[in-house]
């Protein structure tokens, strides 16, 4: 039977229930993404309103790029970012693979709080983070706001490492081993380029993350170490600048782009 004529086969409460559904889904991305959009347009609008379209300018790009703690906060971003996916990618392909490879007692304890820095409120792990460092005696500054970052960024990447692992044959490092490979060589020469796939994906979803990150940078960070999130926030504070469309649509272009192409490599992946 074709999809067409099991619709029609379907009661009118069943139908109705449908397009109701329909109806509700399209609202919510309604909702969701109208404003990006808007914003998106807007930042080539010449009106300082920011309400009022007036004509197509490219102003404000301009004078985002004149802006110098805006830029200085990019190049901030840049970097924490950066140093984010560099650590994460090896403290989560390593602890994947360990997980993976050999088996503890307290396993499923240590899955289970990998996962709590993906499902915990950002504000929690902000307030938390500040607390830990202040007891400790850290200074914020930007190795603070790596840390932060890294330890809600990781846990992306060993997941995506682990999917990977799970399809991955073992006979391929036996064989390696068998071969007079060393478990490191075996792990690096045969592993490692098996998994580049995955590695990649959530190495794009941690620098993505990193970028986009407010609230917990927001505890951790210094005056030093301001990123583009919390300085496009402060001058939010002020009033409504139309300068501020311009870089939050490169930031959602950015955002969008890194996370496509790290669902195209998960897909990969499988």
């Amino acid at each position: 039977m074709s999809v067409a004529a099991s619709r029609t086969l379907l009661p009118s409460g069943l139908k109705l229930l449908n397009w109701f559904l329909r109806g509700w889904t399209t609202l919510v991305f309604a909702f969701l993404y109208v404003p990006i959009a808007v914003l998106a347009v807007f930042s080539f609008n010449s009106s300082r309103l920011n309400i009022v379209w007036e004509s197509f300018s490219l102003e404000w790009y301009g004078r985002l790029f004149d802006n110098a703690p805006l830029i200085k906060a990019a190049k901030n971003s840049l970097i924490i970012a950066s140093a984010t996916t560099v650590l994460s990618v090896i403290i989560g392909t390593v602890g994947a693979w360990l997980l993976h490879r050999y088996r503890y007692r307290f396993s499923r304890l240590i899955q289970t709080l990998v996962a709590i820095p993906m499902v915990m409120p950002e504000i929690l792990m902000g307030i938390s983070l500040l607390i830990l460092f202040a007891t400790v005696g850290i200074k914020l500054g930007f190795s603070t706001v790596i840390i932060g970052h890294v330890t809600f960024s990781f846990p992306f990447v060993l997941v995506a490492v682990q999917a990977r692992l799970q399809g991955l044959d073992p006979a391929l490092e036996e064989a390696a081993l068998d071969l007079g490979a060393t478990p490191f060589q075996a792990f690096w020469l045969v592993v490692v380029p098996c998994l580049k796939p995955a590695i990649i994906a959530g190495a794009l979803m941690a620098f993505t993350l990193s970028m986009d990150e407010l609230i917990v940078t927001f505890f951790t960070r210094s005056a030093a170490s301001v990123t583009l999130p919390i300085q496009v926030y402060g001058l939010a504070r002020v009033g409504l600048n139309p300068m501020l469309n311009a870089p939050s649509a490169l930031f959602i272009v950015a955002t969008v782009a890194f996370v496509l192409f790290s669902a195209y490599l998960k897909r990969l992946s499988r």
